[in-house]
């Protein structure tokens, strides 16, 4: 009959599709997990073996108790700093109002395009004995020798937990931000009539309903800071991460590593244990009605200024002087010497490898998002946490983790193709680009099925039922139908995870094949060498990459605010 709509597809024909994802997305969760099955039997064979088990003693008496106390100090001022420069500008741009605080909103999220070892990078040539900082103080001050103004060596502790604690506060800034501005804005306005100082009133009433946000954003810092490589071993700081590094590549002893990350693991899982422990039971619940805006104070004058210049504190130590001196010193090298020979191979090489992780992980990321609609729901949820693991894992972690079961592929793939065309095959997998991308792979999933279930949650739940009424089953509605519409989250997602791999250092320098470079590890090897001009050109690309979240955030309306925000005190007259 002409116009008749099609009849709908029958049980078995949208079992086929549920069954296929259901198997797909077993096989998804046993590669996610095989690092840290891995790393634990590499750990436990270790320690059963002569060789390396003579050598644990010596890490647990030399190398543990160091690398132990960097990495709780780096940790905990870190965290304090982070969440001191997060929260107070969060508040400073949520609850006053003054001359250039849009602005300043939108440039707090500025650091956040820096990678923690490229501010490190710079920071070192700047503050070196005979860089531009310390050479200017003594020329100002008339000093002819570098040992007569010596300024506090930045090659520290304390150094880099300044860097890493004013690179990393955009993770609480943001939600923190998010939660000042959703809030019902009767507690604090109580509050202020009943006479309480704006200190009190942020202090007692403000932070502990963004307790929960400033648990989030501090956790995420902290898994960055553990994941840090190149700012730490750069300025120093010996943890658990570089220790890592060390074992494996300079003492070329696996089963040492493995069980240093089984550690770094148990670390990992204390921060997680406590940001849950920290937002457990202490959320804020609102009224049914749509809450009101929280009122700003006007700073005039003086005043506003001031408020200003403390909010642009974090910028310019964070992104604005590393990201000048880099153009500066990139410019500068391009001038003399032109672009570095081999610039344009690295960059191929970052794209080639950063591009397809990208592609997997956009097309599994919308397929798991999707999974609660195509199986049931529970099963569904379960994989997005299963898949989401691997973001909770710092790289060092993952490389270790990924040899057993990279090797173990390539031999299962090396025997089947002998058995069938008798000749075995080159490695796909360890020791190749292949690593690396699956490396990048489970390490940023969680980052495109957040954003594929964003962009899916928000499309109406009418859909699915309107696919099976024009005879199309949940494989061809979420194809059809649901995939064209949430297509802008799954781009940003894939943007995202892109901007990722190309920033990603510990998981590169340890995975990468042989006598390949990539961005990252180019400008890693120049700082090792301490040739910091040689590398400026690669850091300024990779913070040039950086800009695209910062720029997406804004594009998104992270920053937007309810259009009911109000003002206190008196306005100026037009």
């Amino acid at each position: 009959m002409i116009g008749a709509a099609p009849a709908p597809a029958g049980p078995r024909a949208a079992r086929i599709p549920a069954l296929a994802w259901g198997l797909g997305a077993l096989a998804l969760c046993a590669v996610v997990l095989s690092p840290v099955v891995a790393l634990v039997l590499a750990a436990g064979e270790g320690l059963g073996d002569a060789a390396s088990g003579a050598l644990w003693p010596h890490l647990l008496a030399h190398v543990l108790p160091r690398a132990l106390r960097d990495t709780g100090l780096l940790l905990a001022g870190t965290g304090a700093l982070v969440i001191v420069l997060g929260a107070g500008s969060a508040w400073l741009v949520a609850a006053y109002a003054f001359p250039g605080r849009r602005l300043l909103e939108a440039a707090l999220l500025l650091p956040m395009a820096v990678p923690t070892y490229i501010v490190a990078f710079a920071y070192l040539d700047l503050m070196h004995p005979i860089g531009p900082v310390q050479t200017t103080l003594r020329d100002l001050l008339g000093y002819a020798r570098p040992r007569d103004l010596a300024l506090p060596d930045i090659r520290s502790l304390p150094g880099c937990i300044l860097l890493l604690g004013f690179v990393l506060y955009p993770y609480v800034y943001l939600p923190t931000r998010a939660l000042f501005l959703m809030q019902a804005a009767n507690l604090i306005e109580a509050s202020r009539m009943l006479g309480r100082s704006p200190s009190a009133t942020f202090l007692r009433v403000a932070l502990p309903m963004a307790r929960p946000a400033i648990a989030l954003g501090a956790s995420l810092a902290l898994m960055e800071a553990l994941n840090d490589i190149g700012a730490a071993e750069f300025l120093g700081v010996r943890t658990l991460t570089v220790q890592v590094y060390a074992t494996w590549i300079n003492r070329s002893d696996l089963a040492g590593a493995a069980q240093i990350a089984l550690v770094m693991l148990m670390a990992v899982a204390a921060l997680v244990a406590l940001e849950r422990w920290a937002r457990a039971g202490r959320g804020f619940a609102g009224t049914a009605q749509r809450p009101r805006g929280l009122a700003r104070r006007r700073l005039a004058g003086p005043r506003g200024w001031i408020a200003l210049a403390l909010g642009l504190v974090p910028v310019a130590i964070g992104f604005l002087i590393p990201a000048s001196y880099l153009a500066h010193s990139a410019a500068r090298r391009v001038m003399r010497h032109g672009l570095p020979e081999t610039i344009l191979s690295e960059i191929g090489h970052t794209l080639l490898y950063a591009g397809a992780a990208t592609g997997i992980a956009a097309a599994l990321g919308f397929l798991v998002a999707a999974g609660p609609r195509l199986v049931a729901r529970r099963f569904g949820l379960a994989l997005i946490r299963v898949a989401s693991l691997g973001y909770a894992l710092p790289g060092a972690i993952l490389a270790i983790g990924l040899l057993g079961p990279l090797a173990l592929a390539d031999s299962a793939l090396s025997a089947g193709m002998t058995q069938v065309f008798g000749a075995a095959p080159a490695l796909i997998g360890l020791g190749t680009g292949g690593a690396l991308v699956t490396a990048y792979l489970l390490r940023f999933l969680a980052v495109s099925i957040g954003t594929c279930e964003a962009g899916l949650g928000r499309l109406p739940r009418s859909l699915p039922d309107a696919g099976r009424m024009l005879g199309h089953g949940p494989g061809a509605t979420l194809r059809r139908v649901q995939l064209p519409l949430a297509w802008p989250a799954v781009l940003s997602g894939a943007l995202l995870v892109f901007v990722d791999c190309v920033k990603e250092l510990p998981t590169t320098l340890l995975l990468r094949p042989l006598n390949v470079e990539t961005l990252a590890t180019h400008l890693y090897g120049e700082a090792a060498r301490g040739t910091y001009e040689d590398g400026s050109v690669a850091a300024l690309l990779i913070v040039a990459v950086g800009l695209v979240p910062v720029v997406i955030l804004l594009r998104l309306g992270t920053l937007q605010e309810p259009r009911d925000q109000r003002l206190t005190g008196p306005r100026p007259s037009p």
